[in-house]
């Protein structure tokens, strides 16, 4: 985190920031298109991660509480898994 009072150190994380929020938007934009397989979209949102730990790195605990449940949304809404793959949590009768 920046130190408050160096505004190199907050302008420099602001930067990061940015660049964080425009990969995050340029991936949902590319699942969003549906033009992938299931595996190759999973593959982006790996990649974004890893983009996103080389920006901050240690904090893969924010991008899995803030970021994973915005692209398993998309990832589900686009790249549905066939009703076979699908797990249940209870048995079935």
């Amino acid at each position: 985190m920046a130190d408050p009072s160096d505004p190199v150190s907050v302008a420099e994380e602001q930067g990061r920031a940015d660049r964080l929020r425009r990969a995050v938007d340029v991936a949902c934009a590319l699942l969003r298109q549906g033009t992938f397989s299931r595996a190759e979209a999973v593959t982006i949102v790996a990649a974004t991660r890893e983009q996103a730990l080389a920006l901050f790195p240690g904090r893969g605990d924010v991008f899995d509480l803030v970021l994973a449940p915005r692209f398993a949304r998309i990832l589900d809404e686009v790249y549905p898994q066939p009703a076979a793959a699908r797990v249940l949590p209870f048995p079935r009768r």
